[in-house]
């Protein structure tokens, strides 16, 4: 694709292996929260009850807006889009990574401290993503001021 000018701008492999990733994760979550109730049990959540409920179906809402914009992103390889997106998810990984160490699940897969040591890595690469999209951006910003 063409952005600013004659400069062709081709995101990374990499990123958008991440971005797919990350999407994925974001529809399992999605129909954890609305399809599959009892593995969100076995969790340790609750879900007896309108509220409990309203609050699940809403997490699923709100994963499912963000794992559609990741997709669309993906689709049209626009850098700026990446950005956004990826801010979104640097800002929701790194929430995460104070989250579940603090509370985990009752069926979490590691101990709250390799949670936390896992979470670091995962927000490391994500920043990374960050940066680099950050000066494709603004790359593409010089080039469009010429």
């Amino acid at each position: 694709k063409e952005y600013g000018g004659d400069m062709k701008v081709k995101i990374p492999l990499w990123i958008n292996i991440l971005q797919a990733i990350l999407t994925l994760i974001m529809l399992q979550q999605v129909y954890l929260f609305t399809l599959n109730h009892q593995a969100v049990a076995d969790s340790g959540i609750t879900i007896e009850g309108i509220p409990n409920l309203n609050l699940l179906f809403e997490f699923a809402g709100r994963t499912a807006t963000m794992a559609i914009a990741s997709l669309l992103v993906i689709i049209l390889q626009n850098p700026r889009y990446f950005l956004v997106v990826l801010f979104m998810n640097l800002v929701r990984e790194g929430l995460e990574t104070i989250i579940d160490p603090l509370y985990p699940l009752a069926n979490a897969p590691m101990t709250p401290v390799n949670d936390l040591i896992a979470h670091i890595v995962i927000v490391l690469i994500e920043l990374w993503a960050f940066i680099v999209m950050y000066k494709i951006v603004k790359r593409m910003d010089a080039n469009e001021k010429e």
